[in-house]
């Protein structure tokens, strides 16, 4: 049942992607501010702090890499294709790249985290997204993710970037990080308070937050998880080449010789 039902959203959701100018502007609005703030604290619930840990963000992670980057050796912000990149860190030498989430340029066993937010709702297929991640990550390296929750109101609603792409209840997560080689561990919900653009809704999101943390929990916003990179079972190993290019758009290209001579006869 679970199957037919991801098969579903995932014909459904095939292109509703947020793009790099949605989730920019929706995180200079008082309400993403707000979702920040909550998703910030829930995260720092589950985040064990690794010394100078090599940290990857990937989807659009660069409002939570600048709080969590602190302690780390060094931080890249990897973005998809589909979503758009911008520079990150601001006023330093840029750790953005543009990437394929099935595909990451990195060596095996590189990183030590990952953090995956606004990724794997958009991801077109869940369970190759999960085994690159587990690809790069070292042995005990762990992985943290933040998705829409299938139960709460702001998957319903499609001006955040939280209503958007396909959502994942706590069972779901669990199946799926243990078809791909990781452990589940600690659970943490975030944006317990309606996504309302009213500014006396908005004044009272960090009381009706904490209530929330207590009387319902399974209404959240967001499901984050931590899970591990497991390593006594080995994943099959297949060859395949890649199935995407990268047109550059934005670079002017002049004729070549033999399309000049084309042109001119």
């Amino acid at each position: 049942m679970h199957m037919v039902s991801w098969a579903k959203d995932a014909h459904q959701t095939g292109t509703m992607h947020s793009d790099i100018v949605d989730l920019r502007q929706f995180y200079h609005t008082k309400l993403g501010t707000l979702a920040q703030q909550s998703i910030t604290m829930a995260l720092s619930s589950v985040w064990t702090s690794l010394p100078a840990e090599r940290l990857l963000g990937l989807g659009y992670a660069v409002p939570y890499l600048d709080r969590f980057r602190a302690d780390a050796e060094r931080a890249l912000a990897f973005m998809p294709a589909a979503q758009g990149a911008v520079n990150w860190p601001v006023q330093e030498p840029s750790a953005t790249a543009l990437v394929f989430d099935e595909e990451l340029p990195l060596a095996d066993a590189s990183v030590d985290r990952v953090l995956m937010i606004h990724a794997l709702e958009y991801a077109e297929n869940a369970r190759e997204t999960l085994m690159e991640s587990w690809r790069v990550l070292a042995p005990g390296g762990r992985l943290v993710i933040v998705v829409p929750n299938r139960r709460g109101v702001w998957a319903r609603l499609d001006h955040t970037p939280f209503g958007w792409g396909r959502p994942y209840s706590r069972n779901q997560l669990v199946r799926l990080l243990r078809e791909t080689n990781f452990t589940p561990g600690a659970f943490a919900e975030a944006l317990l308070f309606p996504p309302s653009k009213q500014k006396a809704a908005q004044g009272m999101a960090r009381t009706l937050e904490r209530l929330g943390r207590r009387y319902w929990p399974f209404l959240s916003g967001v499901v984050i998880v931590e899970a591990q990179k497991r390593l006594y079972q080995g994943l099959p190993v297949a060859e395949r080449a890649s199935r995407r290019v990268f047109v550059p758009v934005l670079a002017p290209q002049g004729a070549s010789r033999t399309t000049r001579k084309i042109i001119q006869y």
